[in-house]
C-alpha cells in the first residue's frame, strides 16, 4: 500500500530521505526499514503491554503462591517441624543463591561496558524479581508458549526509559546503554526463569534431583554467556564493512561537534580502519554515531582530527552493505566480495523504544498507527503480539515461518485422521504430534543451521582466501549453489532426507507391530 499510494509523490515522505518509488522493499533505506519497522515497533509495544495486562491475574496469583510457599516453609521451620527433605525436593541452598545474587549485583554495577548506575541496579532487582517469578509460574503452570517475554521486556524498557526521562537523564552516553543493559538483563533473567521451571517440572516427572539440575543450568548459562559473547563480536567484526565517505555525502563546511563524539571512561574513543582500507590507512580516528538523517546517512562513522567523517562503518549485525572491497585487480578496478549480514530485529525494536523515549525523535505517527493496529486486532479477537512480530520482521524472515506453519498444519490434519479412532483429548493429540520424528528433524535443522552459520563466518575470518576460492568454484560449477535453479535444486537433499526418515520410521513401526503380534 505504501508503494502503491506513494509512487506518485515527487518528494520524500518523512522519515525517509528517498522517493518511495525509488526505495527497495527490504534492506537499507527500504520501505520496510523506513516505514513498516516503526509501525511494527508500535504494534509490538502495544501487543506486549496488552499481553502483560491480560496476564496480571496469573501474575498476581503467582506472586501470592510464591509468598505463601515461602511463609509456610518459614512457619514450619519456626515450629520445629523441619524434616529431611526427600532427594526429589532438595534445592540449592538459599545461602548460595543469596551469595550469587550479591556477586551478580556487584559485577553488573562495576562492569564499565554496561554503564550501570544505582537506579539501574535497583530496577534490575525489582523488575527482575517480579518478571522471573511471573515467567517461572506461567511456564510451569501453562507452558512456554504462554510466557509473555516480549511484553515483559517492552514493559521493562518503557518503565526504565520513562524513569530516566523524568530525571532528565536523556544523554545518549551513558543512559541509552544503561537502559538497554537493564532491559537485556531482565529479559535474560525472565527467560532463564521460565526455562528453569520447565526443566525442573520435567525432572520431577522422571525423578530428577533439583539441586543437580540447578547446578547444571548454572554451568550451562555461564558457559553459553562466556562463549556466545566472543562469537557474536567476531561475527559482527568479520562482516563489518569500512567504506570511504564521498566528499558530497555531507555539506562542504560540516564538522562533527566534539560533544557528539563517542567517549569511553570520559575519554574520546579512538579506532583504526579495518579491512582492505586498513592496509592503506593506519591513522587513528574518532567515532561518531549519526542519528540525524537530515545531516547525512545514518550510521557509525570514523571521524578525522579535523572533524570530517572519513569512513562509514557498516556492522555485520543489522548492517546493510553486502559487498566489501578486498583489493585491486591488474586494471586498477576494485575487487569486491560478498559478505554475510545478520539480522537482529528485536534488538532494533529495543533500540527504537529507548531512543524514541529519551531522544523524543521517533516518527510517532507511524508508531501510533502500529499501536492502533494492535488495539483493533485485539477487539477482533486476534492475538496482536503474534501479528505484530510478523509485521516488524522482514518478509524474507517471516515467509519461511509461514510456510513451515503450513507444513505443520497439513501434518496435523493428516495425524488427526490417523488417530481418529483413539479418541484422544486435545492435550494428548498435541503430545503425540510433538514427539514425532519431524519435530526432531526440524530441531536439528535449526541447531545445524545456526552452527553451520557460525563455522562459515569464523572460516571466512581465519581462512578467507580458501572460502573465497570455494565460493568462486561453487558459483562456476555447482548448480545447487548458484544459478537460476539453485533454490529449487537445493530442496532435493532435504526431500531425500525426509523420505529416508519416513521409510526408516515406517519400517520401525511395522517391525514393532509385527513383533507385538508374534510375527517375524
Amino acid at each position: 500500500m505504501i508503494r502503491f499510494f506513494g509512487d506518485a509523490l515527487n518528494e520524500p515522505l518523512a522519515p525517509a530521505t528517498t522517493l518511495i518509488r525509488d526505495m527497495p522493499i527490504e534492506g537499507g533505506g527500504s520501505i520496510q526499514s523506513e516505514y513498516i519497522l516503526y509501525i511494527g515497533a508500535g504494534a509490538v509495544t502495544a501487543g506486549g503491554i496488552i499481553s502483560l495486562i491480560r496476564s496480571l491475574p496469573t501474575i498476581w496469583s503467582g506472586i501470592r503462591g510464591s509468598i505463601s510457599d515461602f511463609q509456610s516453609k518459614r512457619s514450619d521451620k519456626a515450629a520445629g517441624n523441619s524434616t529431611v527433605l526427600p532427594r526429589t525436593e532438595q534445592d540449592i541452598s538459599l545461602k548460595w543463591v543469596t551469595i550469587g545474587i550479591l556477586v551478580l549485583i556487584i559485577v553488573i554495577t562495576l562492569m564499565p561496558s554496561l554503564k550501570m548506575n544505582i537506579l539501574g541496579a535497583i530496577l534490575i532487582i525489582v523488575l527482575g524479581f517480579l518478571f522471573v517469578t511471573v515467567s517461572s509460574r506461567l511456564t510451569g503452570e501453562i507452558g512456554s508458549s504462554s510466557n509473555p517475554i516480549s511484553g515483559m521486556t517492552v514493559a521493562t524498557l518503557l518503565f526504565t526509559s520513562l524513569a530516566f526521562l523524568l530525571l532528565g537523564w536523556t544523554q545518549p552516553d551513558p543512559y541509552f546503554v544503561t537502559a538497554l543493559s537493564v532491559g537485556g538483563i531482565v529479559c535474560i533473567a525472565a527467560s532463564n526463569g521460565g526455562t528453569t521451571s520447565q526443566d525442573l517440572k520435567t525432572g520431577f516427572w522422571v525423578g530428577g534431583t533439583p539441586w543437580k539440575q540447578q547446578t547444571a543450568i548454572l554451568i550451562g548459562a555461564l558457559s553459553s554467556a562466556l562463549l556466545l559473547g566472543p562469537i557474536l563480536i567476531q561475527l559482527n567484526n568479520a562482516s563489518a564493512v569500512y567504506q570511504p565517505v564521498a566528499p558530497n555525502t555531507f555539506a562542504a563546511d560540516f564538522q562533527v561537534p566534539e560533544n557528539q563524539l563517542v567517549r569511553e571512561g570520559g575519554q574520546l574513543l579512538g579506532e583504526k580502519v579495518g579491512g582492505f582500507w586498513g592496509t592503506k590507512d593506519t591513522a587513528n580516528y574518532r567515532v561518531w554515531h549519526n542519528k540525524d538523517a537530515s545531516i547525512g546517512p545514518v550510521g557509525r562513522y570514523l571521524v578525522g582530527m579535523q572533524g570530517r567523517p572519513s569512513y562509514l562503518v557498516d556492522p555485520g549485525i543489522n548492517g546493510n552493505i553486502k559487498e566489501v572491497q578486498t583489493g585491486v585487480d591488474a586494471n586498477g578496478e576494485p575487487v569486491m566480495q560478498t559478505v554475510e549480514k545478520y539480522r537482529a530485529p528485536k534488538a532494533t525494536l529495543m533500540s527504537y523504544i529507548i531512543e524514541g523515549i529519551l531522544s523524543q525523535q521517533l516518527p510517532w505517527a507511524l508508531v501510533i498507527l502500529g499501536v492502533m493496529i494492535a488495539v483493533t486486532l485485539e477487539f477482533c479477537g486476534i492475538s496482536s503480539l503474534a501479528f505484530a512480530v510478523g509485521l516488524y520482521l522482514p518478509i524474507s524472515a517471516s515467509s519461511p515461518i509461514l510456510f513451515g506453519g503450513l507444513v505443520r498444519w497439513g501434518v496435523d490434519k493428516y495425524l488427526k485422521r490417523k488417530f481418529a479412532d483413539k479418541d484422544l483429548t486435545e492435550e494428548e493429540f498435541i503430545a503425540e504430534t510433538d514427539k514425532s520424528s519431524g519435530i526432531l528433524m526440524a530441531s536439528g535443522y535449526i541447531a545445524g543451521g545456526a552452527l553451520a552459520g557460525i563455522l562459515i563466518a569464523l572460516s571466512a575470518v581465519y581462512f578467507g582466501d580458501i572460502v573465497s576460492y570455494f565460493n568462486e568454484i561453487s558459483t562456476a560449477i555447482n548448480p545447487f549453489y548458484a544459478g537460476g535453479w539453485a533454490d529449487l535444486l537445493s530442496m532435493i537433499p532435504f526431500a531425500a532426507i525426509a523420505l529416508f526418515l519416513y521409510f526408516v520410521g515406517r519400517d520401525k513401526v511395522f517391525g514393532q507391530r509385527n513383533k507385538k503380534d508374534g510375527l517375524e
